[in-house]
């Protein structure tokens, strides 16, 4: 019995974890994946961070079912979050943050009807993750 939870648990953690290079190569992607990919074109990932300076949220950009990015200089921020099918361009985000100067994987983000005013959805951070151009690349 504790074999398939353990199997499951595992199947559903891999479903949880951003996708990779590799993983993209092996399958068609979503509109939304294609314009992160197109996007973040001859970067590299850094290291994950718990929190990032942002200047309001004027930078930030909801990207379909896919991911929230925040450019910040050369530097592109992507949060994959937790529930990226939250995620509608559509939609107003509500931002209530924690530390009033950086954006934090535990700040809560509520999603409204553009239109209707009504709460759509809600959106949980996970850690941010830079993508920056290699110090040889110009741009």
């Amino acid at each position: 019995m504790l074999k398939p939870i353990l199997a499951a648990t595992a199947a559903l953690t891999m479903l949880a974890a951003p996708a990779t290079a590799q993983d993209y190569a092996n399958r068609e992607l979503t509109k939304g994946e294609a314009k992160l990919a197109k996007m973040l074109d001859g970067r590299v990932a850094g290291e994950p961070e718990r929190c990032i300076r942002t200047i309001g949220s004027r930078n930030l950009t909801q990207i379909d079912d896919t991911a929230l990015v925040y450019k910040q200089g050369r530097t592109i921020w992507v949060n994959y979050t937790r529930t990226p099918g939250s995620i509608d361009s559509d939609d107003i985000m509500v931002i209530r943050k924690f530390d009033g100067s950086s954006l934090c994987r535990t700040d809560q983000i509520t999603t409204v009807e553009r239109f209707g005013g009504f709460l759509s959805g809600v959106i949980f951070l996970d850690d941010f993750i830079p993508y920056r151009l290699p110090e040889d690349a110009e741009g």
